[in-house]
């Protein structure tokens, strides 16, 4: 029971540690703030060498920080070396950073964006489409940093292992795969909504989503694919569109 009260108070404490965010320490300071309540107090516990050597600069993807703060917390409460903590800290900045931003920035906020766009679009209420926004979203940050509590606190020094077993570039592409549909029906309902079936433009919807229904199939990815079709179907919505005012006027 001790160790998920722990592990949930890494989770709280990884929430708020972008609020002292500097070019100087980046999450460092707030590292350092999430980390000292969190270990065994003790001669020195809040000494200066200590505070600075915790709140030294540091940086990851806000949603994967909890897997630092869960590890530091493990090594520092078995006493390990402080050389090796730091040389640790400066390793998992890379990945930590990389892997977040490429899964939640890169693939999993554009396609909430894009569903909460569509719902909208087929006339869902302007504060569901919000909230089911902020629910669906958030429920991946959150499952992200309770997975990454539990496996800090857990491993240790040995968190390179959770995170090969996690393999976040995998889901990372699936996610962008799966985008790619998702975008291509969802270009397609915009595009036809309250239209004739028989219509050009109909057509056309049908065919952007084709398109992309395409690329999935293909084994391209959405990076390749999705900024092409989508410009494509842009310019062949003002082109229509220009023709349709052009007729009107005549």
């Amino acid at each position: 029971m001790k160790s998920v009260g722990l592990r949930w108070r890494v989770v709280f404490r990884s929430l708020l540690i972008q609020g002292s965010w500097n070019y100087r320490t980046l999450l460092g300071a707030g590292l350092g703030w999430a980390l000292l309540p969190l270990l065994p107090r003790g001669p020195g516990h809040e000494s200066s060498d200590r505070v600075a050597r915790l709140a030294a600069p540091f940086n990851s993807h806000p949603y994967l920080a909890a897997l630092a703060i869960g590890a530091l917390v493990k090594v520092e409460s078995e006493g390990a070396d402080a050389d090796r903590i730091r040389r640790f800290k400066d390793t998992l900045r890379g990945p930590l950073g990389s892997l977040g931003d490429g899964f939640v920035w890169g693939v999993w906020r554009p396609l909430c964006l894009v569903g909460a766009l569509s719902a909208g679009q087929l006339g869902a209420p302007p504060l569901a489409v919000v909230l089911s926004f902020v629910v669906v979203y958030n429920a991946v940050n959150l499952a992200l940093r309770a997975w990454g509590a539990g496996v800090g606190l857990e491993l240790g020094f040995g968190v390179g292992e959770g995170i090969r077993r996690l393999d976040l570039p995998a889901w990372t592409e699936r996610t962008a795969r799966a985008g790619v549909l998702f975008l291509g029906v969802a270009s397609g309902i915009m595009l036809s909504a309250g239209l004739d079936l028989t219509s050009p433009r109909m057509l056309l919807a049908v065919g952007a989503s084709a398109c992309f229904g395409a690329g999935l199939l293909a084994g391209e990815s959405r990076q390749r694919w999705g900024p092409l079709l989508l410009l494509l179907i842009v310019l062949a919505g003002f082109v229509w569109g220009a023709a349709s005012l052009l007729s009107a006027g005549s």
